[in-house]
């Protein structure tokens, strides 16, 4: 093998399976100076399923047990993009083989489990072995660009944030039940699933931790259709926290499943003491800027902003799945240039903390619940 060469193993086909395969089938497409990817195997539980898939998306082979292929010595990096209750298992068990790993967000469903994880990839970080938790948002160029107008002081001290994610596919009461609708395999609901995402991006966005947190969960929809009959959710389908920063800041939390004609409506709006900017993932090639002048309309596709030099002519605009294509490219590039991926197993841990202390603070109605500083 070349050392320019990487051999992935992908575990899980299904939504994420399929964008992470995208990327990978991509990657060397738009970043030829980076090491070369090889879609080894893809892995699921179905036989047939997985077959079908591994053609469909450009795998080499494919297999039905993750435990064999974790330890193959044809296998470099291992991608995991199953429900939550298996990432833990699976990426433990591929640091410990020495493969690279990335793990699908969340990191994992406890903060145990996160902990463990952590501590496993320090330990591999000195055999040279890679991690990161794929928080694909980070690779927005939009809001890779607004987190630089924050740190350059452009628009001041941050002193609120509003930061929502909602999305539709639940308001059918009728709609049926997945595993993201029970706990033993989810974690929680919601907050977890989108959850993770808004904490990631406030800490991204103001380079800041979350201090403090208060919350409340709520599950509308009490049972859904099931495989054998109506079937208890036993999660939430929106939820609501306030957060405090440690450098002082205010962030009001929303996320939803149920919010009837939002399909995938990530919105983030920074207030500082000169400024703002603003954005929508539903127009995720757009950022809004008032640094004292007036609102005005960026347009992130110039070729200096960020992550855009591999991609198109200045107005030719991305899309929703090039986020992981750059997201793979980062990775790669950290493995080539032995330094460590963003984001990290650690910064897995930092979100997962934040989502605890909401739940905890939600369901014993305990008001606001301080985070140990680490």
């Amino acid at each position: 093998m070349s050392a320019r060469e990487l051999r992935v193993a992908a575990i899980g086909y299904s939504f994420m399976g399929r964008a992470h395969s995208n990327a990978w089938r991509n990657v060397g497409a738009f970043h030829p100076d980076l090491p070369a990817v090889t879609q080894q195997v893809l892995v699921g539980r179905d036989e047939s399923a997985v077959r079908g898939a591994a053609h469909q998306l450009g795998w080499r082979e494919w297999a039905t047990d993750w435990r064999d292929v974790v330890t193959r010595d044809d296998v470099d990096v291992v991608d995991v993009c199953t429900p939550g209750h298996l990432h833990h298992e699976i990426a433990l068990a591929a640091l410990r083989a020495g493969k690279h790993v990335v793990v699908e967000k969340p990191l994992t469903n406890t903060i145990d489990q996160s902990v463990e994880l952590v501590a496993a990839a320090q330990e591999a970080r000195s055999r040279g072995v890679r991690s990161m938790v794929g928080f694909n948002y980070r690779c927005v160029p939009a809001l890779a660009l607004a987190r630089e107008v924050i740190a350059e002081g452009r628009i001041g001290e941050v002193r609120q944030v509003r930061a929502s994610y909602l999305q539709d596919w639940l308001v059918d009461p009728d709609a049926p039940m997945t595993w993201r609708l029970r706990k033993e395999q989810a974690g929680s609901g919601v907050l977890g699933d989108l959850g993770s995402h808004v904490v990631d991006q406030v800490r991204f966005l103001l380079d800041d931790e979350i201090a403090s947190a208060s919350g409340r969960l709520e599950t509308f929809v009490g049972s859904r259709p099931g495989p054998a009959g109506p079937e208890d959710v036993t999660v939430d389908d929106a939820a609501w926290a306030l957060l405090g920063t440690g450098r002082g800041a205010v962030v009001s939390l929303e996320v939803s499943r149920m919010a009837a004609g939002r399909k995938n409506a990530l919105q983030i709006e920074v207030y500082g003491s000169r400024g703002s900017v603003a954005f929508d993932l539903e127009r995720l090639n757009e950022l809004w800027v008032d640094t004292g002048q007036g609102r005005t309309r960026v347009l992130v596709t110039e070729p200096d902003h960020p992550h855009l030099a591999a991609w198109w002519p200045p107005g030719h605009v991305l899309g929703w799945d090039h986020t992981f294509t750059t997201q793979a490219a980062g990775f790669l590039s950290a493995i080539a240039s032995g330094v460590d991926p963003a984001p990290s197993f650690e910064d897995g841990l930092a979100v997962q903390r934040v989502l605890d202390a909401i739940e905890r603070s939600a369901v014993a109605g305990r008001g606001t619940v301080e985070l140990a500083r680490s």
